[in-house]
């Protein structure tokens, strides 16, 4: 039996790309990932057009049945995180799908979680950015989140 690998990351301040593609190889490489304070990742972007970029997707409807069939749009920052990372995962592979098991993503940190020692990555942090960012709290308040950011 192996010992099994677990990383504990914090998103605050790293950008949402950059972070997602970091643990989406680490959990093709076997690693169970926590990733506490999704709601501090960031976004980077001029604030408005970032906002507007999310809503777009939300005004596609289908002719079937427009009120019950269409794109399911993540309104929390933690499954927003989530789903960028599933769409950096092969998901129509096995592996890619027991990776996706692997994950779990938080807003803010658990109580069980409270006493772990927390990872950053230099290169996603936020100062790497020239412009403008928005926070994925910000951005859920605006897609209709009713959580605290």
């Amino acid at each position: 039996m192996s010992v099994e690998k677990t990383l504990y990351i914090d998103a605050s301040d790293q950008i949402l790309g950059r972070l997602a593609s970091i643990v989406a190889k680490k959990l093709l490489e076997g690693y169970r990932v926590f990733v506490v304070n999704a709601e501090k990742a960031v976004v980077s972007g001029e604030r408005k057009r970032v906002i507007m970029g999310y809503k777009l997707i939300e005004k596609v409807t289908t002719h079937y049945n427009p009120y019950k069939h269409g794109i399911r749009r993540p309104k929390s920052p933690h499954n927003i995180l989530k789903r960028t990372v599933r769409g950096m995962l092969p998901m129509d592979k096995p592996k890619g799908r027991e990776a996706y098991k692997r994950l779990r993503v938080y807003n803010g940190v658990p109580p069980e979680l409270q006493n772990k020692e927390f990872i950053k990555f230099e290169e996603a942090d936020k100062s790497r950015l020239a412009r403008g960012y928005i926070t994925l709290g910000e951005i859920a308040k605006h897609l209709g989140w009713k959580g605290e950011a």
